[in-house]
């Protein structure tokens, strides 16, 4: 069964779901940032998923990075699995623009979050709504 870390629940704001993953969004203003989550039990690392769920995950992740580069400008697109602080498994899709609050540097720690309004989120949203149109199906929790 799966269960999503108790620190995503906390940072994130959830968005839906992809065949795979489920779409999270950092509860952080300064910057766009995404993760996405495959949906399955006791994973840890890439090379845990069986070879349908790492291409899925690839193909997921790579529709997400192109449409937000599209979306929000991106100066460039931060794709990275980390897990030092949560080792579920997760995919940070982070857009990032030149002027941003941590630029160049990593976002990690660099600014204290700002969260999100709810407008902010609501706007947000409407942008995914827009792109996001097969085989994503929103959270009756996003506006």
């Amino acid at each position: 069964m799966f269960a999503l870390d108790s620190r995503l629940q906390q940072d994130c704001l959830l968005i839906g779901d992809f065949p795979l993953c489920r779409l999270l969004l950092m509860n952080d203003a300064n910057y766009p940032w995404f993760i996405l989550v495959p949906r399955r039990d006791e994973v840890s690392e890439l090379f845990q998923l069986d070879a349908a769920d790492q291409r899925q995950l690839w193909q997921e992740t790579t529709l997400l990075a192109e449409t937000r580069k599209d979306t929000f400008a991106a100066d460039k697109m931060n794709v990275a699995t980390l897990g030092n602080v949560v080792s579920q498994l997760h995919m940070h899709v982070i857009v990032r623009r030149r002027g941003d609050a941590a630029w160049p540097a990593p976002v990690w720690g660099r600014n204290p979050p700002r969260p999100y309004e709810e407008e902010q989120v609501r706007q947000l949203v409407s942008k995914l709504r827009l792109v996001l149109t097969e085989n994503f199906e929103f959270s009756g929790e996003v506006a």
